[in-house]
This record gives structure tokens, sequence and C-alpha cells, in this order.
């Protein structure tokens, strides 16, 4: 495998880890391109943060191999360790020492001289708007500014490649917005973005997804693509009480998942059942026998929750094509 200008820079071929009896990653074949957003999306437990600690080096493979910009790993991860920027779910810069000591020692872990770590430093706290808390300790900052500094500190050296795992965890709603802005400048630089995440509203902003389910590769596409593999096969019914319609929609064969969104009640059904409009009209002659009359029927647009729910309930999913314009 050979990395080439502009094309992939992490390959992956049946990539497994296992742990005694426990296999956590499952024969993964993965392609990231330069530059890419590229997002790891699974429960606790799919194996992303493994994974990622193979990708990067830190944990050799069970089987197959991985090379990350031209490197063999775990072979060559240390002459990697200069050209990638990793971030753990944990936060792991000291406590005792303020934002501005915590850049500078790790920029003094990377060998730059007293100078240049100066120059980098004060150029990251003014990329990351952490001028004003420079001289604050972690334990004093909210959870969204530590989550931003370990961001700052993985990235002061300019790595080719940066791995994200899980790095939004317990942090706020603008927090993480502000978050993602910065990953997508960065990806706007050149720097080629992997992510794990079990947020959907994060994992549909990646330029391309790999669903994990049980360490394996359960769907691997641009998120539209991913979502219009579903179409067609998602109702919006209106109906009182929802709670009770939900119940009795999740004993109808034809239904995959029933869940409340706002006052509507929204309907995955199975890949043999009538689809669109002939859903609707089965879904609510249906509920009609259970006594419960609907408001309101229509075909809704499927969103990456439902893509989750039909891989976890063993359905493959081929994407569909994305919008143009974004990751092939």
């Amino acid at each position: 495998m050979t990395t080439s200008e502009g094309g992939a820079v992490i390959q992956a071929r049946g990539l497994t880890r296992r742990f005694g009896p426990r296999t956590a990653v499952d024969g993964v074949d993965l392609d990231v391109s330069r530059g890419e957003v590229f997002g790891f999306l699974g429960p606790n437990g799919a194996g992303k943060s493994t994974l990622i600690r193979m990708l990067v080096g830190l944990l050799a493979p069970s089987g197959g191999s991985v090379e990350v910009l031209g490197l063999q790993m775990p072979r060559e991860s240390e002459r990697l360790r200069q050209r990638v920027g990793y971030m753990t779910q944990r936060f792991s810069l000291y406590q005792d020492l303020s934002v501005d000591e915590n850049l500078d020692f790790v920029a003094e872990v990377f060998g730059f001289d007293r100078v240049e770590r100066r120059r980098r430093v004060e150029a990251t706290l003014a990329d990351f708007d952490l001028g004003p808390r420079r001289d604050d300790r972690p334990e004093h900052l909210s959870g969204g500014w530590r989550q931003r500094l370990a961001l700052a500190a993985a990235t002061i050296h300019r790595p080719e490649i940066l791995f994200l795992d899980e790095p939004t965890a317990g942090v706020d709603p603008d927090s993480r917005r502000a978050f993602w802005e910065e990953i997508f400048t960065l990806a706007g630089e050149g720097t080629t973005v992997l992510v794990s995440t079990h947020y959907m509203d994060e994992a549909v902003r990646c330029h391309r997804l790999a669903v994990l389910k049980d360490g394996k590769l359960a769907a691997l596409g641009q998120p539209a693509g991913l979502t219009n593999a579903l179409r067609g096969r998602v109702v919006q019914l209106l109906v009182r009480p929802p709670e009770v319609a939900i119940q009795a929609l999740r004993t109808e064969p034809e239904v995959v998942s029933a869940t409340q969104l706002g006052n509507r009640i929204h309907v995955l059904v199975r890949p043999d059942a009538p689809r669109k409009e002939a859903a609707c009209d089965l879904l609510v002659a249906r509920l009609g026998a259970a006594g419960l009359a609907c408001e309101g029927a229509e075909p809704a647009e499927p969103n990456l929750e439902d893509v989750f729910v039909a891989l976890l309930a063993g359905e493959r999913i081929d994407p569909g094509p994305g919008p143009e314009g974004t990751w092939a």
C-alpha cells in the first residue's frame, strides 16, 4: 500500500483486535482521504476507541494491517508521532499547570526550541481564543474550554492527521458547536480529521461516516447517502395520546421503531413493508383497529438515528448517493 498526494492517507485491511476471547474490532477495511473529516459512529463498546488506538499506532492489531501516511503501524509509530495529533476521551493535560504552561510543555515534548515554542504557544492561544485564559489552570475552566485546550495542545505541532476520540462527551451544546467549528477550520487548512462520536448531530457533519456494531463495520458512506438508503420507509403520525400509540405501533410486524419527536410519532417501517403513502394508510388502519384515531399521517425524511436503529435490527445499509460537492 502506498500513500499518494491528495489520495488515501490511512489504509486498513482486515484490521482486527482481540482481548482474550473477546473481539473488539473485527476485520475492518478503511480508506481515509487527505483533508477528510471522517467519523466513527457507534454505541459504547462498538470498538471505536480500540480502532483509533490501532490507527494511531498505540495498539498492535491481532490481525490485518494498517498504514498511516505511508508508515506501517505499529512498527513505524515513532516516525508517525510528529505528524499526527491524538486527543483522548479523558482530559489528559496537567491540572497544576496553567493553560500557557501546558501548551509550552506539549511544544517542548515535540522538540521545539524555546523561541519556536513561544511562537507556537502564542499562535495557538490566538487561534483558539485562549489568550484571556492563559494563566488559568484547567481545573478552573468549564468542560468546553478544557476540551478546547486539549484540542489546542493536540494541534500545536500542526499535525497532518488529527485523531479525536469522543472529544465532546459531556460538553454543553454551545461548546460542542464551537468545537466543531474548530474541526472544520483545521480540515479547511488541510488536516485530515478522524473523530469518534455517539452524537447523531455530530455524525451528520462528517464528510463520511463509518458505523460500527460489535466491532464490525456495519455501514460506510456519506451521512446523506446512508439516510437516502431508507428513503420512503419513514412515516410521521399525529395521534393522541402518543405514548399509547407508540406502544401499539411497536407490536406491529411492519414497524422497526416508533419514537416521539415533538407532538408527532416518527416511525421506521421494515424493508418489505409498504412505503410512503401506502405505509401511512397501513399504519393509520392498524391504529384505528387498536381504537386510536390518527389526526395526520405523511411520509417523512429518514435521519441518522433511523440508520442506526436499522443496523442494530440487523439490516444491511447500502448507501445511496450523497449531495454533490461532498466526499465520495
